[in-house]
């Protein structure tokens, strides 16, 4: 067998899990509600406010899709002894976790651009300007930010050998880049830390760059800017080169390679008993 052995099988499993559906259903119902009420009663709707409210979702939504899907996929199949199975057939261990990533990544893409190819057939119908360009690059940031995720719970998965503290790994990520990111303690932190503690007169971009660098939430917020215009909303017209989109998403797909080979490296090194 192969990686994509691997993924195939593994598809069999992950398509049954209903959690992972029923999250995906509520971004998608939050994606046809803001689609809708963006241009609701509206002379002159824009489906740009629609899709910024949507980062502010997504910015919750999209590392639970990636979570619940991944988590367990290599950490339950240690737990219940059918990873010595899976091993046995043979597989490198490298091939079961790239083919893991696999599979999730095509159920946690399909997920998230079935949402996008439902709000984006309603915004053309709904909207006189539909921006589909944005739109399309929106859904693009949005699965590779999906990806970081989904990368992080694999490795947390394929490093951990028990159920309860894959869950458990996956819930502290979550609620310290994504959480703390959201409502703002994260960011507090870390100016404390470099600035009160350390005394180095950290910049308030500079302290945004390094909440980039710990949050992939942060980073898909940042790198935002590449989808919506110049100075839309709250994003500043002069941000420095640190903070450009493009950089923003070279933080993404480190966010995505580092977390899988760190995985691969650790469960190259686990005792399976």
């Amino acid at each position: 067998m192969s990686t994509l052995d691997v993924a195939r099988k593994d598809f069999l499993d992950v398509r049954r899990a209903k959690i992972v559906w029923f999250v995906g259903a509520l971004y998608t119902l939050f994606m046809l509600l803001l689609v809708y009420f963006g241009q609701n009663n509206r002379p002159d709707p824009s489906i740009l406010n629609a899709l910024w409210n949507l980062t502010a979702v997504g910015a919750m939504f999209i590392p639970l899709i990636a979570l619940v899907t991944a988590y367990l996929s290599i950490a339950g199949e240690r737990e219940s002894g059918a990873i010595k199975y899976l091993l046995s057939i043979p597989n490198s261990r490298t091939d079961v976790v790239l083919g893991k990533f696999v599979t999730r990544t095509a159920v946690v893409s399909a997920s998230i651009l079935l949402a996008f190819l439902i709000g984006g057939a309603l915004t053309l119908a709904w909207y006189p300007s539909p921006e589909m360009d944005t739109f399309a690059l929106m859904a693009a940031l949005t699965v590779l930010y999906a990806l970081t995720y989904v990368a992080v719970a694999i490795a947390i998965s394929a490093a951990t050998a028990s159920r309860s503290r894959a869950m458990g790994g996956s819930i502290a990520f979550f609620f310290v880049t994504s959480v703390l990111n959201v409502f703002g303690p994260l960011q507090l932190a870390i100016d404390y830390l470099l600035n009160d503690l350390a005394g180095l007169e950290v910049s308030v971009n500079q302290i945004m760059f390094v909440q980039s660098l710990i949050s992939p939430t942060a980073a898909y917020v940042n790198a935002t800017g590449l989808a919506f215009p110049d100075g839309f909303n709250t994003i500043p017209p002069d941000l420095p080169w640190f903070l450009q989109g493009e950089t923003m998403l070279v933080v993404l797909l480190a966010w995505l390679a580092v977390p899988l080979a760190l995985g691969i490296w650790q469960f190259q090194r686990a005792d399976l008993g």
